[in-house]
């Protein structure tokens, strides 16, 4: 009877599990379809401003002494009028970055430019914070917001300013680019989780009439939008996705530009990548909590308030990732539970949930990358392996958003990395270590005694699945310990690579 009655509960648990990681597999064909039906669709300016308008750039800034000289010069290269141009550097900085920034705003001030230093002591509010301060002495009607890692290109204002001649329109979000997308396996992973992100739904979401968000920087904000939106808040750790959900729920209409790209650095080092991963998730679900209610309460239409949903609770799906790694294991019948339970539910489940990861993104790097798109899908079980690898870390920051945990808004350290030849491994700043990589280890460990098993009992069809488990979660719990070593070697998997890659479109 004991046993029965745990069958049955595993059945349920196993089911449900299924059940949302296939509602999402579906919804990420539904970001297919919308993407290749609306694709052609691309935005264009409603006017021309007969007088252009004054812009100011505010640069939140936080300890990035490797990126902040090059930020603040390529600001400086912006194609637009002098002097209807103002530069904010918001630095909190409690390093040799306030010197940096300090000197080179001199230097820039000594050329005309209006810039002006404002630095805070208590770093209240994190980067909405800093944020909220400049506006106080903001002079622009027109805010340009970019991260310390960012390099525009000198055109950028002037291809977006003019999409605000129609007053509706509250925000031009630009695509973001990768600067040193081909240093490393890693980066090249990382670049193609951003591509599919950048290219696919925003493009899907922006250009049918669904609620996208603001990335965070490289993009240009209407300020009577952000006023009338309730402004920067800080009670989550993604200030952006909080304040672009609650632009349109306002009636603000949003443009995204997947054509015009603003290069950026990605994290070259995997518990940098897995702290910025962390720090989006927690705040995707903070946010959810705090917006989802409104959504579902207002009068928008049903499609939007259905992709809002799916949008906004898209990181729950790891925390039904680490349920489905307990349910897998052979013990409970998590595989191998007979040839037409796995032909009619495994295999149809597997389908829906993985194969729309593949899909996804193979879609966004032909359309990124049409001559060499095959070159970056070589790399896809690695992604596909990383994804479940950072399953551990992402359930977590869902777990403390769920249950209102406190933390500090984590800056990823970068390190001015842009090609090959750069290290990383004697910089200043360093990831913060926590326990997370001893429970991907054990994962690990456990994940090669479920693969022993199903191949000594000849469960042939999941050594695959398995393997891309036991791999995923042995990748990131290894490479996160190394870097806890004195010596860290330079032969890790986080190495820049030599084999010839496509450059980025």
């Amino acid at each position: 009877m004991a046993a029965g009655t745990a069958h049955i509960i595993w059945t349920i648990c196993y089911l449900v599990v299924l059940f949302g990681l296939s509602i999402y597999g579906l919804h990420r064909y539904c970001i297919v379809y919308l993407f290749l039906k609306y694709k052609r669709n691309v935005p264009k300016p409603a006017g021309t401003f007969a007088k252009l308008p004054r812009v100011t750039v505010q640069l939140p800034i936080f300890n990035e002494l490797y990126v902040v000289e090059r930020l603040l010069k390529s600001v400086a290269e912006l194609d637009y009028p002098r002097e209807l141009l103002q530069i904010q550097v918001l630095d909190d900085s409690t390093d040799e970055t306030r010197e940096i920034s300090a000197a080179t705003v001199e230097e820039l001030q000594a050329l005309g430019f209006d810039i002006e230093l404002i630095h805070r002591v208590d770093r209240s509010g994190y980067k909405a914070g800093a944020l909220e301060g400049g506006l106080k002495c903001c002079k622009g009607e027109f805010i340009l917001i970019l991260d310390a890692d960012f390099v525009p290109t000198r055109d950028l204002l002037k291809k977006t300013i003019q999409f605000f001649t129609d007053p509706q329109i509250g925000l031009v979000q630009t695509r973001w680019g990768h600067i040193n997308r081909t240093y490393s396996l890693l980066t090249r992973v990382q670049a193609m989780f951003l591509d599919g992100h950048l290219m696919l739904e925003q493009t899907a979401r922006s250009r049918s009439g669904r609620f996208f968000n603001f990335n965070g920087t490289a993009g240009l904000w209407r300020r009577s939008c952000i006023d009338s939106s309730g402004g920067w808040q800080h009670d989550t750790l993604t200030e952006d996705l909080d304040l672009s959900y609650r632009a349109q729920l306002k009636g603000w209409k949003f443009v995204f530009l997947a054509d015009l790209v603003t290069p950026a650095e990605l994290p070259v080092e995997i518990n940098g990548f897995k702290s910025q991963q962390h720090r989006w998730t927690k705040g995707s679900i903070q946010t959810c909590k705090k917006i989802l209610p409104t959504i579902w309460r207002s009068k928008l239409p049903l499609p939007i308030k259905i992709e809002a949903t799916a949008h906004l609770t898209s990181n729950f799906a790891y925390l039904l990732l680490v349920f489905l790694c307990v349910l897998l294991h052979p013990s409970t019948g998590g595989l191998g539970g007979g040839i037409w339970r796995t032909v009619l539910l495994d295999i149809p489940i597997f389908c829906i949930a993985s194969v729309s990861v593949a899909v996804f993104y193979i879609c966004a790097q032909r359309e990124l990358y049409p001559k060499t798109w095959w070159k970056e899908i070589l790399l896809l079980p690695l992604l596909l392996g990383l994804g479940v690898g950072l399953a551990i870390n992402n359930a977590k920051a869902v777990l403390e958003a769920v249950f209102n945990h406190v933390s500090e808004f984590t800056r990823t350290p970068k390190y001015g990395i842009e090609n090959k030849s750069q290290s990383w491994r004697a910089a200043k700043y360093a990831s913060i270590k926590t326990a997370v990589p001893l429970i991907e280890l054990a994962f690990a460990i456990y994940f090669t005694g479920v693969f022993l098993d199903a191949l000594l009992t000849g469960q042939w069809l999941s050594l695959p699945f398995l393997l891309m488990f036991q791999g995923g979660f042995a990748y990131v719990a290894l490479s996160s310990m190394a870097q806890w070593m004195p010596r860290f070697s330079s032969e890790t998997a986080d190495e820049p690579d030599d084999e010839e890659e496509a450059v980025p479109a």
